[in-house]
């Protein structure tokens, strides 16, 4: 990855494991006090049951003159009974200073029940129910928690790590697209240039300018345009050209014309076969549409070929003799950035602006083609 990529991935990762973590932190809170909030409704509903059960122990054993009877009590609970001095009749205290009086709270570790549900019965004023059990589970809680937010975060940080890849997956074979566009425009731009800057040295030398250095700086001017007006495509930033009615047959001549001598340079011939047909189209998108179509027939024929280009019931079809499309790329071509050969250069988006214009204007397009035969577009107006 480059440092751009680098940047993206850990920024990604970084908000994605930051905001899982407070997530996470925040359901881990909600949850702790939740469960905290039970276990100490569980605990005070537990000692009230006890406090009851042993207060009415106490009254009945009283009505009916009887002994009382034991009731089972946890181990973890500890109970006292309380006479009406205030002296300890039965069990202990787990605080000697305890103030005796009824409520609930918390000392020491401990929650504490103090009942007067005895009502004097027996001499018994109040039953004292003491645990620290809840502390205990409070802490085992706790721990629970954190183990369980720390499990959490870590497949947090896998997931993460997993889905930053993924993301990163698309947009890193985006920029090698990008990359390479950009390899290739530059080495586009270097083969008309070189040839400008040689056919003017020789003008220069020369004193005058030939016909076939002419011819060369004519080619070379026209290879740059090329260029020059499919990235102004790609840019987007075209003005916008209201459509009008063309003759295609006018413009398709003046377009092969217009690429001859570069088709000449390979000694490659036309076989024009055209009708009238009209169509309403901007002139700029007809002609970068059969600019691209015309050029990589030439790009792609093999020296001393033919193309064959027929306009007839409202079908144009450009036929070269050229290296032909692999089986297996003939769906992608029409991709942004995608080439179906390496042969020649070119920069992977004639196609994909062909096939953009062609959306455009409801033109529907066919391919064909066989490797060392060559290829045949057709395009139904």
């Amino acid at each position: 990855m480059n440092d751009l990529e680098k940047k993206s991935f850990y920024s990604f990762l970084g908000l994605y494991v930051v905001s899982s973590f407070l997530f996470i932190a925040l359901v881990g809170f909600w949850y702790y006090k939740a469960q905290k909030h039970a276990l100490e409704n569980e605990t005070y509903y537990k000692l009230e049951h006890l406090a009851d059960k042993k207060a009415g122990e106490i009254v009945m054993a009283h009505m009916q003159g009887s002994a009382t009877r034991e009731i089972s009590v946890p181990e973890d609970i500890k109970l006292a009974l309380i006479d009406s001095k205030g002296n300890v009749v039965e069990g202990n205290l787990v605080e000697p200073d305890i103030k005796i009086k009824p409520g609930y709270f918390t000392l020491n570790g401990y929650n504490i029940l103090i009942s007067d549900a005895p009502r004097e019965h027996l001499n018994i004023s109040y039953v004292v129910v003491q645990s620290n059990r809840l502390n205990e589970k409070v802490q085992a809680l706790k721990e629970s928690v954190w183990i369980l937010s720390v499990f959490a975060f870590l497949v947090i940080i896998i997931i993460a790590w997993v889905l930053s890849k993924i993301f990163m997956k698309p947009l890193n074979k985006r920029v090698m697209q990008i990359e390479r566009f950009i390899n290739d425009v530059t080495h586009e731009l270097n083969t008309p240039i070189t040839s400008l800057s040689m056919s003017t040295d020789q003008v220069l030398k020369a004193g005058e300018c030939t016909p076939k250095t002419l011819n060369n700086i004519s080619i070379s001017t026209k290879q740059l345009y090329d260029i020059y007006r499919s990235l102004t495509y790609l840019n987007f930033n075209h003005k916008e050209e209201i459509s009008e009615p063309l003759d295609l047959k006018e413009v398709l001549e003046k377009s092969i014309e217009y690429y001859r001598p570069l088709a000449e340079i390979k000694r490659i011939d036309f076989e024009v076969d055209l009708e009238e047909t009209r169509c309403i189209i901007t002139t700029s998108q007809l002609t970068l549409l059969l600019g691209n179509l015309i050029g990589n027939a030439i790009k792609y024929s093999s020296p001393r070929s033919t193309i064959t280009i027929s306009l007839k019931n409202r079908v144009l079809k450009i036929i070269d003799e050229g290296i032909g499309i692999d089986q297996t790329k003939q769906k992608e071509i029409f991709e942004k950035f995608k080439r179906g050969t390496d042969y020649s250069g070119g920069f992977g988006v004639g196609l994909s602006i062909v096939k953009s214009i062609c959306d455009e204007y409801n033109i529907k397009i066919e391919l064909d083609s066989l490797l060392e035969k060559g290829t045949e577009f057709r395009l139904y107006l």
